[in-house]
């Protein structure tokens, strides 16, 4: 009874946050359906809790990004392992948002109501070359610290990241400095977001209470079409990765060995946690330690084909709730670029998916914070399973990393062994 009641309480303790802001989510739906418009007298909580986030994310990024890159010593000199294993995951991240593209595409996400009735950010009419160059960089320093500047600032943190790299011993302090300001950054996001189901509960509130119960609507079919998806993905494509990787060897050897890890993922929420389960079953099938070792442990923060599908539907919802056109083939290029992006930017960081929200949105021109927080809220409720795909989908690509770096007989020589 005792153990019971242990293993109660340790699932709660997993999925604390995410019930807290299911909660927060649905004491603020009652609120609204009950008060109507008066509930907008709440609506500041929900502002200052946006206003927290927008203010750390700038940072966040450039700590993670610059320290992530300054750490990557050991790996770049396994060289040819190093450019397979990159390799492998932009490429199983793209077939995992095209995979949701095509859902999308089948099943089309109808606003029944157009959530936000605030005209789109204008943008200033320019040439392709400026708007590409607005894009990618800034004219000032100063201006990197806006979150407008969003890719512009990714792309100075890959650079000082590399910077650092590069400097060798003379730069060791700053990336112990770099080092710091992550764990600190990381600490400080973990700060705001315990405010999170009071913010988001206000704003969602403050949604439906304007405007009525029918704002479920828009929430209900991405999250069907985005959990069917993914369990289409995990077993078809996972299968399919399996057998590439090793024959009928690989999909018997994969499935055999890949229960724990995929519990891991699922009980703990968290990549980084599932990286000893990964690290034991790709033993277990055979993967050389030379691949698991480093393929693993990367592909933690920087591999997620669950984190790129979930940006994938939340750029949709976004378009259908502003009642724009998401199957534009330019929108659709420019979302593959952003789940890439968002692969990267993630990891290592807690909730770090409201990165690429924010830089999908910054993007695309939406207004944020019309848009931030129904993306927050799409994020929240397909977590589990997209850290299942995240976290699981590094052991099925340490498979095919070592398929192609050991040859075709990987699999059945090492078994012999």
């Amino acid at each position: 009874m005792s153990e019971e009641i242990s293993k109660s309480k340790s699932l709660f303790k997993t999925y604390s946050s995410i019930i807290w802001l299911l909660c927060g989510i649905i004491a603020g739906s009652i609120l609204g359906l009950v008060f109507g418009e008066g509930v907008s007298v709440i609506k500041p909580l929900g502002d200052i809790f946006l206003n927290l986030l927008f203010t750390a994310i700038i940072p966040l990024i450039f700590f993670t990004i610059a320290s992530s890159i300054g750490s990557l010593e050991k790996s770049e000199k396994l060289g040819r392992l190093f450019f397979i294993i990159v390799t492998v995951f932009l490429g199983t991240v793209l077939v995992s948002a095209i995979v949701m593209i095509a859902g999308v595409f089948l099943f089309p996400i109808h606003q029944d109501i157009i959530v936000s009735k605030i005209p789109l950010e204008e943008m200033q009419t320019m040439s392709g070359g400026s708007q590409i160059t607005q894009l990618l960089t800034a004219s000032d320093f100063y201006e990197l610290l806006s979150r407008k500047s969003m890719l512009a600032l990714i792309i100075f943190s890959f650079m000082i990241g590399f910077a650092s790299l590069r400097s060798g011993e003379k730069g060791e302090s700053f990336r112990s400095f770099l080092n710091s300001g992550n764990e600190v950054m990381k600490e400080l996001l973990n700060i705001i977001m315990k405010t999170a189901p009071v913010g988001l509960g206000a704003y969602f509130a403050y949604q439906v209470g304007i405007f009525g119960p029918q704002l479920f609507g828009a929430y209900a079919k991405p999250l069907g079409l985005y959990y069917a998806f993914c369990t289409f993905y995990f077993i078809v494509f996972f299968s399919l990765y399996a057998f590439m990787a090793g024959g009928r060897l690989g999909f018997t050897t994969f499935w055999k060995n890949n229960i724990t890890p995929a519990l891991t993922a699922l009980g703990t929420c968290s990549s980084i946690a599932t990286i000893p389960a990964n690290l034991a079953a790709s033993e277990k099938m055979g993967v050389p330690k030379y691949v698991r070792n480093v393929a693993i442990p990367l592909g933690a923060p920087l591999h997620k084909d669950g984190s790129s599908m979930s940006s994938i539907i939340k750029i949709a919802v976004i378009f259908a709730m502003f009642g724009k056109d998401f199957t534009d083939p330019m929108t659709l290029v420019t979302a593959l670029g952003i789940t890439v992006i968002v692969s990267v930017v993630e990891g290592g960081i807690p909730n770090g998916g409201y990165i690429g929200e924010i830089l999908a949105i910054t993007i695309y021109g939406f207004p944020m914070e019309q848009a931030l927080p129904a993306a927050m809220i799409i994020g929240t409720l397909v977590d589990p399973i997209a850290t299942l795909l995240n976290a699981n989908g590094d052991v099925i690509s340490s498979m095919l990393i070592a398929r192609i770096s050991e040859g075709k007989n990987w699999l059945s020589n090492t078994v012999s062994i």
